[in-house]
């Protein structure tokens, strides 16, 4: 399934720079994949830069970088039969790919918030997009415990973009124990210029144009 900035745009119809493409793949399917990506003339990135094997495999080939992941960094959970049955599918020409569901990609990306790298502005974005139709359930039941990450995503997001929240299901802020957020905008669109000068969300530009990240 496709993943990291290429699902982003296929779910949200903007996309931005990556230096990479990221196919999340079955656990069981690991090593078939490393070696269709061999036969491709693709070697481990690892002798050059190592980095944690256990839940993913980096191959490089010239200045090509293909991740194949199976699992997530912080180990919390492996791709299951579940992620494929739930996604979506996109043809690139005239070749059908799976891509991962917003779902899981939001369990994925929630986690991701190191000092060099934060992955919540491609969350706000999959939010402003998506969130009408998000399966809100599904995603409470996979965070389970770590559902207090959403409460703080979705805070957040309430902040950066009032006139969004009531495109949200109203259960969720009381679901989350989150006061209700006020609706009133006092005239603010968006506040994304206040984290960043650069126009890096997706409320901020017309459909399909290039984010600034």
């Amino acid at each position: 399934m496709l993943g990291g900035g290429f699902a982003l745009a296929t779910l949200t119809g903007h996309w931005r720079n990556t230096k990479d493409m990221d196919l999340y793949i079955h656990p069981d399917e690991n090593q078939r994949a490393i070696e269709a990506l061999e036969g491709a003339g693709f070697s481990d990135y690892f002798n050059q830069q190592p980095y944690d094997r256990k839940w993913s495999r980096r191959n490089i080939k010239s200045d090509v970088i293909v991740d194949l992941l199976w699992g997530m960094g912080n180990y919390r959970a492996d791709v299951t039969d579940v992620w494929f049955e739930r996604a979506p599918s996109v043809t690139i020409r005239d070749q059908k790919l799976l891509v991962i569901p917003a779902e899981e990609l939001i369990w994925c990306k929630v986690y991701i918030i190191h000092r060099d790298r934060c992955d919540w502005t491609d969350l706000f974005n999959l939010v402003y997009v998506r969130g009408p139709e998000l399966d809100w359930e599904h995603l409470l039941d996979i965070l389970q415990e770590d559902a207090p990450l959403l409460s703080g995503l979705l805070a957040v997001y309430a902040w950066l973009y009032p006139r969004g929240i009531n495109e949200l299901p109203k259960w969720i802020w009381s679901h989350l124990a989150l006061r209700p957020p006020s609706t009133k905008t006092n005239g603010v669109k968006s506040r994304s210029r206040w984290l960043d000068s650069r126009r890096w969300f997706a409320g901020d530009k017309p459909a399909g144009k290039k984010l600034e990240v």
